[in-house]
């Protein structure tokens, strides 16, 4: 017997209701790249809901950029690229990054922002670089 289900509202529940370990870590880090990137100036930033395989990130930021955020204690960067290419293809935009907790702070802006160069060398022209 599975140890979870799928609720009506996406999230991951285990069978006495509660979400699991995974998602509460998942959803505490989303909730604060949110809250540190209202902070930014991003006041229409939000979470986005679980959509299955046409996934376009964790977080809507107002802007056509794809934002995916990572709590883990292993760092996959080629796993993460390729799922950050997938949102970007489901959400028909050229910018996108993963956002990456760092150990030992909260502090969203001391956290790690990766993308592929391709993206990046994108965001410095459109810059003016």
């Amino acid at each position: 017997m599975p140890c979870c289900r799928q609720s009506v509202a996406g999230l991951v529940m285990n069978w006495h209701g509660a979400m699991s370990k995974a998602k509460q870590k998942g959803t505490a880090a989303e909730t604060a790249v949110v809250t540190w990137l209202k902070g930014e100036g991003w006041i229409y930033t939000e979470r986005r809901a679980l959509s299955g395989n046409l996934d376009k990130g964790d977080i809507n930021m107002g802007a056509p950029v794809v934002i995916e955020v990572k709590d883990h204690k292993t760092i996959t960067l080629s796993e993460w690229m390729k799922e950050l290419k997938v949102e970007m293809a489901n959400a028909e935009v050229t910018m996108g990054a993963v956002i990456a907790k760092k150990r030992g702070t909260m502090d969203v802006g001391d956290w790690y922002a990766v993308m592929p160069a391709r993206v990046f060398a994108g965001l410095l022209k459109e810059a003016g670089y």
